[in-house]
C-alpha cells in the first residue's frame, strides 16, 4: 500500500509540475500580449501626432492656409548660442529639416548655402534644424558641407509633429511675419528653392 501510495504522489506531482508550466507559460503569454498592445497604442499616438494631426503647418498649407509658424527656441550647433524664430521676425525664413544621416541632405546643403549667401541682404534667412540625430555627428555635416547658416539641433525631434514633418529633408518658407507659405517635402532643387524665397518675400 505504501508504495502505491509513493506512486499516486508521484504523479500528483507531476501534473503539479504540468499545470505550474502551463500556467508560467499562460503568463508569459499573456504579458507579451499586453507589450505588444503597449507598443501598438504608442506606435498610433506617434502616427496621429504626426501624420493626423490636422493643426500642423503641413496639413494646413495643403488646404490653403497660411499658418504661424510654432515658435521655438534650440541651441545652435554652429556657436554656443541659442536661437529662437521670434528673434528672426522681419526677415524671411527658409525652415530646413535635416539629418547628418540623410543622403538627400547631403546633396540639399550646397543649394542652400549657396540661396542663403545669396539673398542674406535682402534679409532672407536659412535655418537648419537638425532633428533625431546626434550633435557630434551634426557639427561634422556642418564642417564637412562648409555651412555657415545658423543651425539649431532639436535632439528627440519635438518640432516635427507641430510642423508635420514626415521625413528627410523637408523645407518651410516663412513670410517676414512668420507665416509659412510654402512647404517642400523631400530634397529640394534650386527651381523650388528660389520659388519659395520669392513667394516668401512678396508676401
Amino acid at each position: 500500500m505504501a508504495v502505491q501510495s509513493r506512486r499516486h504522489r508521484d504523479a500528483g506531482l507531476h501534473r503539479l509540475g504540468i499545470v505550474r508550466q502551463v500556467t508560467a507559460r499562460l503568463k508569459l503569454g499573456a504579458q507579451a500580449m499586453a507589450v505588444a498592445a503597449v507598443a501598438g497604442l504608442l506606435a498610433l499616438l506617434v502616427w496621429k501626432l504626426v501624420h493626423g494631426s490636422g493643426s500642423s503647418v503641413a496639413s494646413q498649407l495643403r488646404h490653403g492656409d497660411q499658418p504661424s509658424a510654432p515658435g521655438f527656441v534650440l541651441p545652435r550647433l554652429d556657436e554656443q548660442a541659442k536661437l529662437s524664430l521670434a528673434s528672426l521676425r522681419g526677415n524671411v525664413v527658409v525652415l530646413n529639416f535635416w539629418a547628418s544621416w540623410c543622403v538627400p541632405c547631403k546633396a540639399e546643403a550646397p543649394l542652400l548655402e549657396a540661396a542663403w549667401r545669396h539673398y542674406r541682404s535682402d534679409h532672407v534667412v536659412v535655418v537648419g534644424i537638425d532633428s533625431q540625430d546626434f550633435s557630434g555627428d551634426a557639427r561634422s555635416f556642418v564642417r564637412r558641407h562648409d555651412v555657415t547658416y545658423p543651425v539649431v539641433h532639436d535632439g528627440p525631434g519635438k518640432l516635427l509633429g507641430r510642423y508635420g514633418v514626415t521625413g528627410f529633408p523637408e523645407t518651410f518658407f516663412l513670410t517676414r511675419n512668420g507665416e509659412a507659405v510654402g512647404h517642400v517635402p523631400g530634397q529640394l532643387v534650386a527651381g523650388q528653392l528660389e520659388q519659395g524665397i520669392r513667394r516668401a518675400l512678396r508676401s
